[in-house]
C-alpha cells in the first residue's frame, strides 16, 4: 500500500460543488496555508457511466487517503449511490471523518448522513481555519478517542474558535 497523505473529500456534486471548488481554490491560494491533497485529482474514471468503474477509481483513492471530509449540504443525508458508499469504505478503512457542516453548524444536526451519524466523527461549520485546524488535529484525537472506546459525535470548544 502507498503513503496515505491524501484527503477525501466527499460531497454531493449536483448540490455543493461550489463549497468543494473553494477548498481547492484554498489550496491554490499563496496566502492561505491550508495543506491538502485532493484525492479527487488523483484519476478519473474512464467510463464515468459506469457504477462499478467509478467506485474502482475511487478505491484507488481512498488507498492514498489519509482521511474523509464530509461536505454536509440539504441533501447529503439522501445520497445513497456514491457519498454512503465513500463513507461506509472510509469506516471500513478506519479514516478519521470530518463532518463538515454546510449550514454553519458546530455540531452534529439533522443533516447529519446516517451512515455516520452514531460514528467517531468530528463536526465543524465550513470555514478555512477550522476545516484546516480539524485537518490538523483531529486525526490524532480520532486515534485517542478511539484508543479510550470513545463514540460518537465530537466538537470542537468555543475556545478553539476564538483562538482560530
Amino acid at each position: 500500500m502507498g503513503y496515505r497523505n491524501k484527503t477525501y473529500i466527499a460531497f454531493d456534486g449536483d448540490n455543493d460543488m461550489h463549497y468543494y471548488r473553494l477548498m481547492t481554490a484554498w489550496r491554490a491560494h499563496d496566502g492561505f496555508s491550508m495543506n491538502f491533497h485532493n484525492a479527487h485529482d488523483l484519476n478519473t474514471a474512464r467510463d464515468s457511466s459506469q457504477e462499478e468503474s467509478i467506485k474502482r477509481q475511487l478505491r484507488e483513492r481512498f488507498a492514498n487517503s489519509k482521511l474523509l471530509i464530509v461536505l454536509i449540504g440539504e441533501k447529503t443525508r439522501y445520497l445513497t449511490k456514491f457519498v454512503k458508499w465513500e463513507m461506509e469504505v472510509a469506516l471500513r478503512l478506519d479514516l478519521p471523518i470530518i463532518g463538515v457542516n454546510l449550514n454553519g453548524n458546530r455540531r452534529k444536526d439533522d443533516l447529519c448522513p446516517p451512515t455516520i451519524r452514531d460514528e467517531l466523527v468530528v463536526y465543524v461549520p465550513f470555514g478555512h481555519d477550522i476545516i484546516e485546524y480539524a485537518m490538523d488535529h483531529w486525526p490524532a484525537s480520532y486515534k485517542m478517542h478511539q484508543a479510550k472506546g470513545d463514540t460518537g459525535a465530537h466538537h470542537y470548544k468555543d475556545h478553539i474558535y476564538n483562538d482560530l
